[in-house]
């Protein structure tokens, strides 16, 4: 029952993600180009982005798919919960094709699918989620990861080249995996408590760094080359801290599947972003 509740939350939450990228692509190209993560121009940037009803809708969709997540982060393994989520990409790729000018040639498709097939593996190939429990170790890393992100997201947003659109998607995975490894160390408990919690502000933190260095990376290419290490960077991630530091099981005898996703995956998201990027 716990399996089947957090995994259907994953894929509507998916659904939710995949459109609300298309939607979040238009209103990103309608914010002038030469808009880049500077603190100086921060402010201005969000402004610009808000004015756009086709980000607004994208805000939205984003805000409700996260609910249906975090059910899922909670129920499931972080790699499986991750998983499920990373089917918004087929949702992307089929809507960028049909909606805008992305035109996936053979080769990218069978990288789509290699990611997704791999993501696949991953969630057939999952055992019991850890405990939810507080770990000070893996806060530090998430504050000192968000602050990475930030000064690696400032370098790249000053690049109109096709690679800056892939490292701004990754950069903005890395983000959206502080916030599946903070829902995953909150902790149940009172109000007071949760306040008290430095989890508590990595995850919208990271929520909120994540969605601005994505919008950046639809701004400079192709969705598809946008999301796609965003998709991976987001699911990888989070499933190797699950795995290595919370206790998250892998499936007796099904560890070769599980490394076999991982690299489906990984490939996949290589190939896409290198056909991508020379375009």
């Amino acid at each position: 029952m716990t399996l089947g509740l957090g995994l259907g939350a994953a894929l509507a939450a998916a659904v939710l993600f995949g459109i609300a990228s298309i939607l979040q692509a238009v209103g990103s190209r309608k914010v002038p180009t030469e808009s880049e993560f500077d603190p100086r121009r921060f402010g201005a940037f969000v402004v610009a982005l808000l004015r756009q009803p086709t980000f607004l809708g994208a805000l939205a969709l984003q805000l409700a798919g996260f609910g249906l997540h975090f059910v899922a982060l909670r129920l499931l393994p972080l790699y499986l919960a991750q998983a499920g989520i990373a089917v918004s990409l087929v949702v992307t790729a089929l809507l960028a094709t049909r909606l805008m000018s992305d035109h996936l040639s053979l080769a990218e498709w069978s990288a789509v699918i290699g990611v997704v097939v791999g993501l696949g593996l991953l969630a057939v190939s999952a055992g019991d989620a850890g405990p939810n429990v507080q770990h000070h170790g893996l806060t530090i890393g998430v504050v000192v990861g968000l602050i990475a992100i930030a000064v690696l997201g400032a370098l790249a947003s000053r690049s109109q080249h096709g690679l800056a659109t892939a490292m701004l998607g990754m950069l903005a995975g890395l983000g959206y995996a502080g916030v599946a490894i903070s829902a995953r160390l909150l902790q149940d408990g009172s109000i007071g408590e949760l306040l008290r919690s430095p989890t508590a502000y990595t995850l919208p933190l990271s929520g909120a760094l994540a969605f601005i260095l994505y919008s950046l990376a639809l701004q400079r290419g192709s969705v598809t080359l946008a999301t796609t290490p965003m998709i991976a960077l987001q699911t990888i991630t989070p499933a190797v801290v699950g795995v290595v530091v919370l206790s998250d099981a892998v499936r007796a005898g099904w560890w070769p599947l599980a490394l076999l996703g991982f690299a489906l995956s990984a490939a996949g998201s290589v190939i896409l972003v290198r056909f991508e990027s020379v375009k």
